[in-house]
């Protein structure tokens, strides 16, 4: 039944007819087909055409309110009756950066298993965008994430600010400095993760910010080899600041001042989707 309702949905999301197929896996003439009949039966156009983009016009835009409404609600209900003939543990698949493993994690974990015994956890560790997808996709069910996905296809709560810090090998310039701006670190060596990691899109975004884009020398999937890099003088790197101590003991590091001081921690889940029991349980106790 959801069926019925969820294509238009989509379609007013993405203002493109490619696009929209794409995500309800079905072919561009047959989306076009169930909006010219729908349009035909209204008796008024959604849309208005420019070339292979569309925009909802205003009597779209009214419809459309509705129309996510019943979405809304469908799957409310479908919800509903899964959480009631649910059988078995009762299990949340949580996604999260390979940065948060050690501390924000293991903590989340606690806080939730001690308000509600019953709960199990699948944990996925991943970068930003394989976390990211898997929420939409509804493979997991919550997403730990920094920064912010710009995607509308999920939500976004804050959890906290995370305080980022320049690494650097021992005898560097600034290892002895209270603080150094990231205006500052032009022409500088980087060791960084690759762009789908959050780290990374932190780095890039405020190299932008401050006029110059990353000199990266070596990626890594993993920060305590990131940390190993620098401390053998392979280059500099963001860290999360709460982790600086479990790495590696050649590693000095010093404040990072201004917009690239730190990064918003999030947790993200389908917008379009209601949540389990069992993870909505997770989400409210969290955040």
């Amino acid at each position: 039944m959801r069926d019925a309702v969820r294509w238009f949905v989509v379609l007013a999301e993405e203002e493109n007819v490619t696009a929209a197929a794409a995500r309800l896996q079905m072919s561009q003439p047959t989306l076009s087909r169930m909006l010219g009949r729908l349009e035909r039966r209204l008796g008024v156009p959604l849309f208005d055409r420019h070339g292979r983009r569309l925009s909802l016009n205003d009597t779209g835009n009214r419809y459309a309110e509705h129309v996510r409404r019943a979405d809304r609600e469908l799957a409310l209900a479908e919800q509903v009756v899964a959480d009631l003939t649910a059988e078995g543990p009762r299990v949340v698949r949580l996604g999260f950066l390979h940065s948060f493993g050690t501390w924000l994690v293991p903590d989340l974990v606690r806080r939730a298993r001690e308000h509600d015994p019953s709960l199990s956890f699948e944990l996925v560790q991943d970068a930003a965008d394989v976390i990211r997808d898997g929420v939409i996709d509804g493979s997991l069910d919550l997403g730990i994430l920094s920064p912010q996905p710009t995607s509308r296809q999920v939500t976004w709560r804050r959890l906290m600010r995370q305080s980022v810090v320049l690494a650097v090998p021992p005898g560097h310039a600034v290892e002895t400095r209270r603080g150094v701006r990231v205006e500052e670190l032009e022409g500088e060596a980087f060791v960084s993760m690759p762009p789908e990691y959050g780290m990374r899109q932190m780095l890039d975004d405020a190299c932008a910010a401050a006029g110059f884009e990353p000199r990266i020398v070596v990626e890594c999937q993993d920060l305590h080899t990131v940390a190993g890099l620098v401390s053998a003088g392979i280059g500099v790197a963001l860290l999360p600041a709460e982790q600086t101590p479990r790495y590696s003991a050649g590693v000095a590091t010093t404040p990072l001042l201004g917009a690239g001081a730190g990064r918003d921690v999030g947790l993200v889940w389908a917008r379009h989707r209601p949540l389990s029991a069992p993870a909505r349980a997770v989400r409210d106790i969290v955040s």
